[in-house]
């Protein structure tokens, strides 16, 4: 089947394409407030309005930088969607520490360009972030969804890879054609027809939508996307994306769709602002005037934003952001590309192998580690290095039943820091040779320092300089093939990742914007 991506003889009023894009802004604002409440909830859940009811807009990060990019873009002389313009806006404007944000941030910190900024040392990949930034693409390219599609890359790879990406082409594809298309059958495919067919999302659009035709309750669909796609990171893009597709499927009007998604849970304010920002571009008519009210008209951004002149109002965002269509003139992305050497970025360690076994009580505890409060073990180390601050350590490279690694330490001036080590197996640590901290491994895995599992960081004060950080770690049981972790130093309390903390510092190059 050839799937029709241009919309030569749709014609749109000035009039009409504003108040489209007033409806998006509107839709997401809605989504994302009545979902923040029930984020990382495991659904099904049993919302049907705001809770608590607000008295004007909740910010939401879903459209603040969304806000941060277009204020950027206007700003230019001559705007021109780029990665690197982009990606210096964040550097310019944004504090978020979470997820695949921080570790992009830090990347680019470290001197690394995008898309390597998304695509290296990062767990969060797949996460919903650039998802949840699609709709200003869709409203700069109205109509024209390979366009939108192509202002997406640019964005989603400051801080994604793979279906990460995807779902951002996906969404912003989908919301593009929506200015110009109303059935949802033909504007899946249009938005498929932009992305891999052996993607996750494509697998979850297909499968959302054929369980769909089979289900008479959501509740089971819901059920089904998470059995096949769930994984413990609720801000994973697969199941967030089809709870998008299920909610418009089932749903018979705006606060039913609305509602359906929000209530499939996980990141779901989220996946309820994208389905918000589609039906505001769908039918801006739709969204009832009891979702409007609580939250008004004024933009309002969360503090994490520094250093911008944003519009006042919804209403003045979206002046703004025709202009900057109109401004763009249809004008592809043409970006630089930056050699990159994952090599260079490798981080340096001392590598040694041990064993308790020779010892009582004294020099072990239940894990055989060293027990809680002991100084750190002196075991021979042979220098190696490490891909990055995120590892899968095979069980065969263990020689013996613990290992050792040595790490330089440096929180390049912070005084008060966390470190993180979330780890499948039992660990402890030291600090220039003094017990810092030890947890046994950890079955949650969600290694993102601002909320990471409980037990697996620490928080202390970090004199400036090189220390010696020293982890032991259990060899994995014989079922696991693998030990794996993700080591992180942030600055508290904002939680942003410290540049440079375990790799050597070399001058980084500056912006060219």
């Amino acid at each position: 089947m050839t799937i029709s991506t241009t919309f030569e003889s749709a014609t749109l009023s000035a009039e009409t394409i504003r108040q489209k894009i007033q409806g998006c802004w509107l839709g997401k604002a809605v989504g994302g407030t009545l979902g923040q409440t029930f984020e990382g909830l495991s659904g099904p859940l049993e919302a049907d309005f705001y809770y608590p009811v607000p008295t004007e807009m909740v910010p939401n990060d879903d459209l603040d930088l969304q806000v941060v990019f277009a204020c950027v873009l206007a700003a230019l002389e001559t705007p021109i969607v780029d990665r690197h313009v982009l990606a210096d806006a964040w550097r310019r404007h944004v504090d978020f520490p979470w997820n695949e944000y921080g570790v992009a941030m830090r990347n680019q910190a470290e001197g690394i360009h995008p898309p390597h900024t998304g695509s290296f040392d990062n767990w969060f990949t797949c996460g919903e972030g650039a998802a949840i930034r699609s709709e200003i693409w869709a409203c700069l390219a109205p109509g024209n969804p390979d366009l939108a599609a192509a202002y997406a890359y640019e964005d989603a790879c400051f801080d994604h890879e793979g279906d990460g990406i995807y779902a951002a082409q996906f969404l912003a594809r989908l919301q593009s054609a929506a200015f110009v298309e109303s059935d949802p059958q033909t504007l899946i495919d249009i938005a498929l027809a932009g992305i891999p067919a052996d993607s996750g999302i494509a697998a979850v659009v297909a499968d959302t939508r054929r369980w769909v035709a089979e289900a008479t309750d959501w509740r089971d669909v819901q059920a089904l996307i998470m059995e096949k796609y769930g994984r413990q990171d609720f801000t994973d893009v697969r199941p967030n994306t089809g709870f998008v597709i299920l909610g418009w499927l089932m749903g018979a009007d705006f606060s039913e769709r609305i509602c359906i998604t929000n209530n499939s849970g996980q990141d779901c304010d989220s996946s309820t602002a994208s389905i918000g920002a589609l039906l505001g571009i769908l039918d801006p008519g739709s969204i009832g005037q009891e979702w409007l009210a609580p939250i008004g008209d004024e933009l309002v951004l969360n503090e994490e934003i520094r250093g911008l002149e944003h519009p006042a109002t919804i209403a003045g965002f979206t002046d703004l952001v025709v202009d900057l269509g109109r401004r763009l003139s249809g004008e592809a992305p043409n970006a630089e590309e930056y050699p990159f050497d994952p090599s260079a970025h490798r981080i340096p360690v001392g590598i040694g192998h041990f064993n308790t076994t020779q010892g009582r009580w004294d020099i072990r505890d239940q894990s055989e580690l060293p027990p809680v409060g002991s100084p750190a073990p002196a075991v021979e180390t042979a220098p190696s290095s490490l891909p990055g601050t995120v590892v899968s350590m095979p069980r065969e490279s263990f020689h013996d039943r613990l290992m050792l690694l040595t790490f330089a330490a440096n929180s390049r001036g912070r005084s008060a820091v966390r470190l993180m080590f979330n780890c499948t197996e039992d660990y402890r640590i030291w600090l220039d040779g003094e017990f810092l901290h030890g947890a046994q491994g950890s079955a949650l895995f969600f290694p993102a320092p601002h909320m990471a599992p409980v037990g697996q960081f620490v928080d202390f004060s970090m004199a400036e300089g090189e220390h010696a950080l020293t982890i032991a770690i259990k060899r994995p049981p014989l079922e696991r093939a693998a030990a794996d972790w993700v080591l992180g130093l942030v600055e508290m309390p904002s939680a942003l990742w410290i540049e440079h903390a375990f790799r050597p510092s070399p001058l980084a190059p500056e912006s060219t914007f």
